[in-house]
């Protein structure tokens, strides 16, 4: 039998998409365990997480995704094996978690960090902040990607390990991918139909990117 996949998922008041998210995951990754990391939620976040089996991680404080996804990656070490494939998703997929089996396959078949690109790309901005995100990544090191900011991923327990701690708030995902590109890790990009909660372009999408691009700004200098 394969070693067991530990699935680490984000989640700041998702309560309404991560049930349906939750059950996706059961079905492409049967039996792994999972760890949420809530990020503070006001919502029942942390309460559908734990009703469908997952447990729940939080420092009972907002604190950013980068800090939760880190809190949560520590406990799913703790929970794996050297031949463990960690799985690290966002709360807001829905059913289209079922396409993360192919970021699995791809870290089985022999990559150590495997990215989803979207397939359909929705809502967003103008691209600045993903435009900087991807133009850093090259700088610092990094691959060209599709999705440099995607936070779809799959990595074995050795790249999990090289890129803990993860980089504060937005910018963990630049600095995952900088920091496996710099142990010498095999990285590849998988295009998915996954769909999420989009950001629009009004005021609070915008101070969204506003706030992603100043992480993204941050990462670079602390690698450059």
């Amino acid at each position: 039998m394969p070693t067991p996949t530990i699935v680490i998922l984000t989640a700041r008041d998702e309560a309404d998409r991560l049930g349906a998210t939750l059950d996706a995951l059961a079905r492409t990754f049967p039996g792994a365990p999972v760890v949420v990391g809530d990020d503070g939620s006001r919502d029942a976040t942390a309460a559908v997480a734990a009703a469908r089996g997952a447990e729940v991680v939080s420092a009972g404080r907002r604190q950013g995704k980068g800090g939760t996804a880190t809190l949560a990656a520590r406990r799913g070490l703790e929970l794996g094996s050297p031949g463990t494939v960690y799985l690290l998703c966002d709360g807001d997929l829905g059913p289209s978690a079922l396409e993360l089996g192919a970021l699995e396959r791809a870290v089985r078949a022999g990559a150590d960090l495997a990215v989803a690109a979207f397939a359909r790309r929705t809502g967003g901005g103008f691209g600045l902040a993903l435009g900087f995100a991807g133009w850093a990544v090259r700088r610092l090191g990094g691959p060209r990607l599709r999705a440099p900011i995607s936070g779809q991923r799959a990595l074995s327990a050795r790249a999990l390990t090289e890129v803990l701690p993860f980089a504060r708030r937005f910018g963990m995902e630049i600095g995952m991918t900088v920091d496996a590109a710099r142990a010498g890790l095999r990285i590849v990009e998988v295009e998915l139909a996954l769909s999420h909660r989009a950001t629009a372009r009004d005021w609070r999408g915008f101070v969204h990117r506003a706030c992603q691009l100043g992480d993204f700004v941050a990462v670079y200098l602390s690698r450059r």
